[in-house]
């Protein structure tokens, strides 16, 4: 069993900053890639950015470029997102996950195996 776990989430004013971690642990697995997506009240859930765990190639959805960026920490088996410039849109339930193989797209939830409870950020006007 492969468990993900987020931390990190918050209130945080409009144009402050919060980093989430998602750190894996349990069952070994072969990892290709890394991911946060997250779920606005009402909405769908929405991709966010993903990592190539092996190469740290990252992709981020367009309309989040240049405010959030993510990493990965192999060693400690982590992958975080750091978002800066937050604004009350940004306000929803983030999710990280994890997929064995990405077959042909870092941004479909369906390429993704395992996934973590989610954390709340709240961003405050």
């Amino acid at each position: 069993q492969v468990q993900l776990v987020e931390s990190g989430g918050g209130l945080v004013q409009a144009g402050g900053s919060l980093r989430l971690s998602c750190a894996a642990s349990g069952r070994t697995f072969s990892r290709h890639a890394m991911g946060w997506f997250r779920q606005a009240p009402g909405k769908e859930r929405e991709f966010v950015a993903a990592i190539n765990w092996s190469s740290g190639n990252a992709y981020y959805a367009d309309s989040l470029k240049g405010r959030f960026t993510i990493s990965r920490d192999n060693a400690r088996n982590t992958v975080y997102l750091q978002m800066n410039s937050l604004k009350p849109e940004d306000t929803a339930v983030y999710y990280c996950a994890a997929s064995r193989v990405i077959r042909s797209d870092y941004g479909r939830q369906y390429e993704y195996d395992y996934w973590g409870q989610g954390t709340q950020v709240t961003v405050s006007s």
